[in-house]
């Protein structure tokens, strides 16, 4: 007699969304040690102008790369909810398929590559 294998469906992009879950877990990993740190360390009474501009400067670009993250943390959640809705995958632009290989490029996505494309080129006219 024959066993059958269970066969369970699956969500085929719950490869996916472990993938942005794990990105998720760093990033916010990767925030705490920033803010356990302070913004301001090693920035203890500089006397030297230049020491101070420098400082100031690579505040501010820690600053604008915590902006990026935290713009990305959301993306991330976004996806992993379209992911338990069931509208992963598909382009807010036309309502046709994402394809596989652009979601695990870029999870986060929301457009297919020909509404992206058109998108890109409107933005460069734009400019």
């Amino acid at each position: 007699m024959k066993t059958k294998k269970k066969e369970t469906v699956t969500n085929p992009y719950e490869e996916i969304k472990k993938d942005l879950e794990k990105q998720k877990e760093a990033l916010l990993a990767d925030a705490g040690v920033i803010l356990g740190n302070g913004l301001n360390q090693g920035s203890e009474a500089l006397t030297d102008l230049g020491d101070q501009a420098s400082a100031e400067a690579e505040q501010n670009f820690t600053l604008r790369l915590r902006e990026r993250e935290q713009k990305l943390l959301k993306k991330i959640d976004e996806a992993i909810d379209r992911i338990s809705e069931g509208t992963f995958g598909i382009c807010e632009s036309c309502g046709g398929p994402i394809s596989v290989k652009r979601l695990k490029a870029r999870p986060v996505t929301t457009l297919c590559i020909d509404c992206k494309t058109k998108q890109e080129a409107e933005e460069k006219i734009r400019q």
